[in-house]
């Protein structure tokens, strides 16, 4: 399978991370200022474009984990430690070995991420894996100091709502679908692709359910996952 990868000297990975990032701060600016009462649609729709720009912030850090923000070393650095941040205070330090083990033992006993079968007892775990004493405490400062200036309704509907959606998201398009089930013995990677849907794929998870692909080439930005699935499903009409 050809791997896509970002060309080397190319700066559009930093700028499609840049993008990701500016939508998150002007959605969550616009619906910080906004009265919950103004609108029943308006606040349902910042609550969803919100939660699916936190997954973005997730999967620009896990982009940098593997080098596929920048060329650059230190840029992916920035980029993952300050996305994890805005992400409730997530360490990219805890979240970088975490992750490595999860591709270095997806779908066994060594897999951070793994804990068949049942989804609610797994999604625990998944929380419990990542989320801190200092993220919450780092979380409860910030949530008072920003009280200063923002009401508390929208602060719980937009601020912090949002990031706990993203996480069951990131779960259940990004570990639990891609790695249950029986399937996981059966290829190298322990890992499944949802069906050929760009437009699904991406407003599930940015193309992480193009699981099986990830896996295989870990390098690939989110943003060129779906070319891996195009080739994919070409070699199997091939053959």
């Amino acid at each position: 399978m050809m791997v896509w990868k970002l060309e080397k000297g190319s700066a559009k990975g930093v700028w499609i991370a840049c993008a990701v990032i500016a939508l998150w701060l002007l959605v969550m600016l616009a619906a910080l200022f906004t009265p919950v009462e103004y609108n029943l649609l308006l606040t349902l729709l910042y609550i969803l474009l919100l939660t699916h720009l936190y997954t973005g912030l997730f999967i620009t850090a896990h982009d940098a984990m593997h080098g596929a923000v920048s060329w650059n070393r230190k840029v992916n650095l920035f980029f993952g430690r300050f996305c994890t941040t805005l992400f409730m205070f997530n360490s990219f330090e805890v979240l970088f070995p975490k992750h490595y083990d999860h591709h270095k033992f997806a779908g066994t006993e060594k897999d951070p991420d793994f804990h068949p079968p049942n989804l609610v007892m797994w999604y625990l775990k998944f929380l419990l894996e990542y989320v801190s004493f200092r993220q919450l405490l780092m979380a409860a400062i910030c949530f008072n100091v920003l009280r200063l200036w923002f009401p508390v309704p929208n602060l719980l509907l937009f601020w912090i709502l949002p990031s706990l959606l993203s996480t069951l998201q990131l779960f259940i398009f990004g570990t639990y679908l891609p790695h249950r089930g029986d399937h996981h013995l059966q290829n190298r990677h322990r890992a499944r692709s949802q069906r050929n849907n760009h437009l699904l794929a991406f407003i599930t998870c940015y193309f992480f359910g193009y699981h099986y692909e990830h896996h295989d080439s870990p390098q690939t930005p989110w943003w060129l996952l779906y070319k891996m699935k195009e080739q994919q499903e070409q070699n199997k009409m091939i053959v």
